[in-house]
């Protein structure tokens, strides 16, 4: 059998690649970096940005830069993908996980405070909370930030799966102390490979790039007083993400004019919502089915016609390495995972091949 269609998939654009390094020909290869960053600053309205060669190092950085360590708790969502937590584990502090609402599938601000006061009475040492935008969707900032301002705890947004995206006509990733994106091959926006920070705060930019650059001291020979991380971003990654940044409204459009033809040819199951103020690039459609059964026989029905898809994310709270850590919540998270499927989308998926996977679906 042939290999599947992948779930979402951006091939390489040579032809807009070799007009930027056509650019940048004999000009030092950091410039593309630099470059890169001041096209995110424009491009999200941050103040800063530091480009990275991953989302997860970019957790991790804005991690180490508000000082969290061992001893410490971040509250942080269950309903997500293992790269947002791995980096708590990284630091030797605690993740706590709280699960979702079921409009945006984002932390639940209501189990949030739940969260806060029953950790805050056991003594807990709270340092910062973590907030994720799944598939693209804004979680319900104002009260998280609210939430958060009143327990005197740093935000860190994950905005992995939400380039692009706006909670009340601001840019995801622009709301917390530290903001992260992911720019991984399967995004809505890629450099493949990559990722970055995005901050208001000078200085807290400044301490990122220096741990990301191994923690050299600005001296004319190599000297380190604490551990550093060989984080930066390559120049040809930082390349083919300045050949993309002027596209990335189109590709947004492109996505949500996806979503928007799955949800009107398929009205008897229920999406994501997108309640008012918020704007999704909806990275990748999902969609309840019944149960656990139907949503594996659908998987197993597109796939035997050449159409990759995934489960929503299996919560952290019942993967077997985070066991033995609190959780607040209903489950939530795990009837999402049961019952809910990613179906197909990007660059190389077709009206046509969508009228199948449609077609599939509802005979």
């Amino acid at each position: 059998m042939s290999a599947l269609l992948p779930l979402s998939y951006n091939p390489i654009d040579t032809r807009r690649l070799n007009v930027v390094l056509e650019r940048y020909q004999g000009k030092p290869h950091h410039r593309m970096v630099a470059d890169f960053e001041h096209g995110l600053v424009s491009a999200t309205q941050s103040s800063y940005a530091v480009a990275l060669n991953s989302g997860s190092a970019a957790i991790h950085m804005a991690l180490r830069a508000l000082g969290i360590g061992a001893g410490d708790v971040v509250i942080a969502p269950s309903f997500t993908y293992v790269a947002t937590i791995n980096p708590i584990l990284y630091q030797g502090a605690t993740p706590v996980f709280v699960d979702c609402e079921k409009d945006t599938w984002n932390m639940d601000p209501d189990l949030l405070e739940l969260a806060l006061k029953k950790e805050t009475e056991k003594g807990s040492q709270v340092k910062a909370i973590l907030v994720m935008h799944n598939y693209g969707m804004p979680a319900q900032m104002d009260r998280l930030l609210q939430i958060a301002a009143n327990y005197q705890l740093p935000v860190i947004e994950d905005a992995a799966e939400a380039v692009g995206s706006r909670y009340n006509g601001k840019q995801a990733g622009t709301f917390g102390k530290l903001g992260i994106l992911s720019f991984n091959t399967n995004k809505v926006f890629t450099t493949y490979g990559g990722g970055a920070l995005l901050t208001s705060d000078e200085s807290l930019a400044r301490r990122v790039r220096f741990m990301a650059s191994q923690a050299r001291e600005n001296l004319p020979y190599y000297e380190h007083h604490e551990v550093g991380y060989n984080y930066l971003m390559g120049a040809l990654n930082a390349a083919y993400g300045l050949c993309q940044l002027p596209y990335l409204d189109e590709e947004i459009v492109a996505r949500r004019n996806i979503f928007e033809r799955y949800r009107a040819a398929l009205v008897h199951l229920p999406f994501q919502q997108e309640p008012h103020g918020h704007y999704s690039n909806r990275w990748l459609p999902a969609v309840l089915f019944d149960d656990e059964s139907t949503r594996h026989a659908l998987a197993a029905k597109l796939a035997g016609h050449g159409y990759e898809t995934r489960p929503l994310w299996r919560p952290m709270h019942l993967q077997p390495v985070f066991k033995d850590y609190p959780y607040y919540g209903e489950q939530l998270s795990k009837q999402l995972f049961e019952r809910g499927l990613c179906l197909p989308a990007g660059t190389t998926f077709s009206e046509s091949q969508q009228q199948e996977v449609i077609r599939l679906i509802v005979e």
